[in-house]
């Protein structure tokens, strides 16, 4: 994989410092008279900019135009804005690099809406650049004009509506800085058409002066020994890890930190892969459909370090009763974040690279023995007693199970360059249980949003960025079918991404849900008009095949991951099987039904608490 850490270091460490952020006056064209479209070209090329993903249209037509003579910077277009979008964000969070975004105005803007939301909670750093109606008829609801710079103002980081040629390369270099500096996210420009045709002199700004905003990178030294104490004199420590761990390079700092202290690692979805799976002390997922023994260990620790992470209602559960015994500590360096849910003893503002070395060379100074051998054993017992999936288990036999399957996949990947994207539903929840990371950066999911169709187009981004990596979409046939259009996009672009569909011709973890809480009243979530998947991926100029036997689907893989192009595997499962374990909405971390218990004879259990009681089957071998 392409490593992205020495240049992203740098980039941070210049807008700690107040230097020059970028290439700035490194570009050949500074001085030159040009007009708007060609400045945007030039802006783009001058923030290193290689790829752009978008769809062109009447209000972007000359930007486009401009675009046409640069031969630095590809162009990728997608078959829907949406896609676009996504896209963009898989290639940035691949990569660490900014994705940008390039479409027209109207219904070319909102379209990219969703797509926006999605980088927004997820934190993923976007320029996206809409084409607008002229100056002289914004307001007059002229034809397909939007006001998406309303529109989006809650769902990005910031906004700009270009007003003039004069602001163009400063806002051009301000969006840039604001949008991969502190808390990352993305950031709009909308641009009347008649700039671009206005002639201008190309000046690009060397340093950008933003005095409002300020990201605090260093943490409070007093903070950072207070949390070292707290370490010190505790005698359950937990670390929970989220995203922010991967957007501020701090994996090896984190891995540093757990092995010198004895000390667990619980990861959100964001985080996966910032501390190795291989490694012991990784308990992986933790809440909703976590482990049983990593929400175990959030509940039972005494203390709670918070890397990078914000407390989600997917995390914690029910607030009043998450993490009982612990105190906190929460590191992050969005303040905002901070005592937003949870109210810590110790927060320390800032960025968690820096603040986790400080915390280390301290820890180093002070000569301190490991706290959590012990502790960690009692999670290590829990971690064998409650297993995601155990061979000897089979509560739908003769039928393919899931878990299964994606323990094969995980299996058959390369470990060292590979990229996992998932849309969202079921078959995302497997794949963070059972698909290992060992790298930051090869796991993308939509986390806070949720976005069905946001896992195959970020797969086909992130395939673009890393041409010679395996790159696997895991997707459920409902959430695939959201933007399957981007099937051209990949194949067009000779991107030989994979996707693998866990096909259960439902809405899954909706109708788990029904299932669940609601009676068994399937309410509009069955997908019985699917259409034939492997037919469609020929129509695409796509591979594909269905699997429905158990023992074909290790050979399927096989020949899924070995294709030259872009191949589509459809995997039939049952629609009854669900995902466990799983803590139902309103209920405590320790309140989990499903778990595989292996002391009581390798069944799901439904009771809380560590003494669980087992469940009986139902009549297919299922939980009801």
């Amino acid at each position: 994989m392409i490593d992205n850490r020495e240049t992203q270091l740098a980039r941070k460490e210049r807008a700690v410092e107040g230097q020059p952020f970028g290439p700035g006056s490194a570009t050949e064209k500074q001085g030159k008279t040009m007009t708007g479209a060609q400045a945007i070209i030039a802006s783009l090329e001058a923030e290193g900019v290689d790829t752009i993903f978008g769809y062109p249209g009447g209000q972007a037509i000359k930007i486009y135009d401009a675009l046409y003579d640069s031969k630095k910077i590809r162009h990728v277009l997608a078959r829907h804005e949406q896609g676009a979008t996504h896209m963009a964000d898989g290639y940035a969070r691949a990569t660490g690099k900014v994705g940008v975004v390039l479409v027209t105005s109207g219904p070319g803007a909102t379209n990219t809406v969703t797509g926006i939301a999605t980088a927004c909670m997820d934190s993923v750093p976007m320029v996206i650049i809409t084409g607008q109606v002229t100056r002289g008829v914004i307001g007059t609801d002229a034809f397909q004009e939007s006001d998406i710079v309303g529109i989006t103002m809650p769902v990005v980081k910031h906004s700009f509506l270009l007003q003039s040629t004069d602001d163009l390369t400063r806002t051009f270099r301000e969006a840039f800085y604001i949008a991969s500096t502190g808390r990352p996210g993305p950031v709009l420009i909308d641009i009347p058409s008649d700039l671009a045709s206005t002639e201008m002199v190309f000046e690009y700004p060397d340093s950008v002066n933003l005095p409002s905003y300020r990201p605090t990178y260093r943490g409070n030294v007093k903070q950072v020994k207070q949390a070292v104490s707290l370490i010190e004199q505790s005698k359950r420590p937990l670390l929970y890890v989220g995203g922010g761990v991967v957007a501020s390079h701090a994996c090896a700092e984190l891995a540093e930190l757990a092995h010198s202290m004895k000390i667990p690692v619980v990861t959100t979805l964001m985080a996966k892969g910032a501390f190795p799976a291989a490694d012991e002390l990784n308990l992986g997922p933790v809440g909703m459909h976590g482990s049983k023994y990593a929400n175990m260990a959030m509940t039972e620790c005494d203390l709670l370090i918070c890397v990078g992470a914000r407390f989600s209602d997917r995390v914690t559960g029910k607030l009043s009763e998450f993490a009982p015994h612990a105190t906190v500590v929460h590191i992050d360096i969005d303040p905002a974040e901070i005592g937003k849910i949870r109210d810590p003893k110790v927060p320390i503002v800032g960025d968690a690279q820096g603040i986790l070395a400080g915390m280390n060379a301290l820890i180093e100074k002070m000569q301190l023995a490991p706290v959590g051998e012990e502790w960690f054993a009692r999670c290590d017992e829990w971690r064998r007693r409650w297993p995601f999936y155990h061979d000897d288990f089979e509560d739908f036999p003769g039928q393919i199970i899931p878990e299964v399957v994606l323990d094969t996949l995980s299996a058959k990947l390369d470990p060292d360059n590979s990229i996992v994207t998932t849309e969202v539903g079921q078959h995302q929840m497997w794949a963070h249980q059972h698909i290992k990371r060992n790298h930051p950066r090869t796991f993308l999911s939509s986390g806070g949003l949720g976005t069905m169709g946001f896992g195959f187009p970020a797969a086909v981004g992130a395939q673009i960025a890393y041409p010679d990596a395996q790159v696997v979409c895991v997707a459920g046939d409902g959430s695939f079918q959201m933007n399957s259009q981007e099937m051209a996009t990949a194949a067009i672009n000779g991107a030989p991404v994979k996707v693998l569909i866990l096909d259960n011709r439902a809405l899954g973890m909706v109708h788990q849900w029904q299932k669940l809480f609601y009676h068994e009243r399937y309410s509009s979530t069955l997908l019985d008009a699917n259409p034939d998947f492997v037919k469609l991926a020929d129509a695409y100029g796509w591979q594909g095949e269905r699997v429905e036997d158990p023992a074909e689907v290790g050979a399927a893989i096989d020949r899924m991951l070995a294709s030259d192009g872009p191949y589509l595997l459809d995997v039939a499962i049952s629609p009854e099987q669900n995902v466990y374990p799983m803590v139902a909405p309103g209920a405590a971390l320790d309140d989990i039904i499903g778990a595989i218990d292996l002391t009581v004879g390798g069944v799901r259990v439904t009771q809380k608490g560590a003494d669980a009681q087992t469940a009986e089957p139902d009549a297919e071998g299922g939980e009801e």
